[in-house]
């Protein structure tokens, strides 16, 4: 099957998940293209729009798969092929992109919604949808020797080092609030997650003592996952699916959203490198298994 990925294409790379999600489709057998939006807001998206239908006609795929509500709704401006889009949260929890989204899911042939609060929240009330969360590389992200990371960052081997989420700078990842609680702990040095590689993540994930995430809206985040599959103890506010899935993995816990109540919840993890056995339970979110059922998805619109 040809397959087009459409995805923002505003920032330095493109969103890793995406990437990701496009390999393990093609080691599904299929053949995967990938188109970047250029533009930002609903004028910038749709002025896309030939350029969009000018790669269609040259790679002539199968199905587009679309990232984002705004991609998706450029994607359903056209006809000739089905469109299936995924919505991550930051496209559903905007009261400005929201109604956009509506629209799409109405034309699209399928969509696909992380967590199923996204789902509830589209009030879609078409059969063709599901919650199916975005999957991660399990052999990349793996336990191991926090020592070795941890020489390899060139981090202090007796630090105690918390993880933040993301970039400090972006706004809905709440770094004051993570700052706030880390400064209630002494001798804590909170590690900013930006323009980092991937191996770097990976390493940063087997060095921290524990994972902080205090974003104020998340869809089903990759970090969180790809915390859980490195064994890494993580302490969250309750967005998301964050909850859920630490319920299910016996992998962190949930915190008030104030820096006393996070700050408490940190603490144990960073006297010592505390692991926990999340990993077990990491496996129905692998590419390659969260792939299959894309493509069980594909096959039925295909063959409708």
């Amino acid at each position: 099957m040809r397959i087009l990925i459409v995805a923002s294409g505003n920032h330095k790379q493109v969103a890793p998940f995406v990437v990701e999600q496009a390999e393990a489709l093609r080691k599904e057998g299929n053949t995967v293209d990938l188109f970047l939006v250029k533009g930002h807001g609903i004028v910038g998206y749709l002025g896309n729009l030939k350029t969009l239908k000018a790669v269609m006609r040259q790679f002539n795929p199968d199905i587009i798969h679309a990232h984002y509500g705004l991609s998706g709704l450029l994607c359903t401006l056209q006809k000739k092929v089905p469109v299936v889009v995924t919505y991550h949260g930051s496209d559903l929890n905007s009261r400005y992109t929201r109604p956009l989204c509506q629209l799409a899911m109405r034309r699209a042939a399928y969509n696909i919604f992380v967590n199923a609060a996204l789902q509830e929240k589209s009030h879609l009330t078409s059969q063709k949808s599901m919650v199916l969360p975005c999957g991660i590389d399990l052999n990349l992200f793996a336990p191991a020797s926090h020592v070795n990371a941890r020489q390899q960052l060139g981090l202090n081997p007796n630090g105690r080092y918390v993880l933040f989420t993301g970039a400090f700078k972006n706004k809905v990842k709440n770094a004051p609030l993570a700052k706030a609680a880390c400064s209630l702990v002494p001798n804590t040095e909170l590690l900013e997650l930006c323009n980092r590689s991937r191996q770097e993540v990976a390493l940063l994930m087997n060095a921290a003592n524990v994972l902080l995430v205090t974003s104020l809206h998340e869809g089903s985040p990759q970090v969180v996952k790809e915390a859980l599959a490195c064994n890494l103890p993580v302490v969250s506010v309750d967005v998301g699916d964050i909850a859920t899935m630490l319920h299910s993995t016996q992998g962190g816990i949930i915190s008030l959203p104030t820096p006393q109540d996070l700050a408490s919840k940190i603490m144990p993890f960073l006297d010592s490198m505390q692991r926990t056995h999340a990993r077990e339970y990491m496996n129905t979110f692998d590419n390659a298994h969260i792939a299959s059922q894309i493509c069980s998805i594909y096959k039925n619109i295909v063959h409708e």
